[in-house]
């Protein structure tokens, strides 16, 4: 059975999965590119043991089309999660890597005596 430390990283990896495959291929412009960064942290907010989500839209990769957007590619994204299954945090990061959107963890840690959220 997996221990907390674990369940934290499993947590943080199906937090960034999710992410990606939800919101890839978005119709977003610069005009909108805020409120969907705010939309995704606040939909990714509301899964169980998130404790944070940070997100960020690279609009220097936004090529408009014919209609004047872009469809949101998994390489204008950088998304930090943390997690926390009781005391056991993590911290996973989705951001481009050259031309390719990698998922890692950052760091894992303990944090005792604050509640789960």
């Amino acid at each position: 059975m997996a221990g907390t430390r674990e369940q934290a990283i499993f947590e943080a990896g199906i937090k960034l999965g999710a992410l990606y495959h939800q919101f890839v291929g978005t119709p977003v412009s610069p005009q909108t590119a805020s409120s969907l960064e705010t939309a995704i942290r606040e939909s990714i907010s509301l899964q169980p043991f998130v404790r944070d989500v940070r997100i960020s839209i690279d609009r220097s990769q936004m090529e408009e089309n014919v209609f004047g957007y872009a469809e949101l590619k998994g390489t204008m994204l950088t998304a930090d999660v943390v997690t926390r299954v009781e005391s056991s945090c993590c911290h996973a990061r989705l951001e481009r890597k050259g031309d390719y959107p990698l998922m890692e963890i950052i760091r894992c840690y303990e944090e005792p005596g604050h509640p789960d959220h």
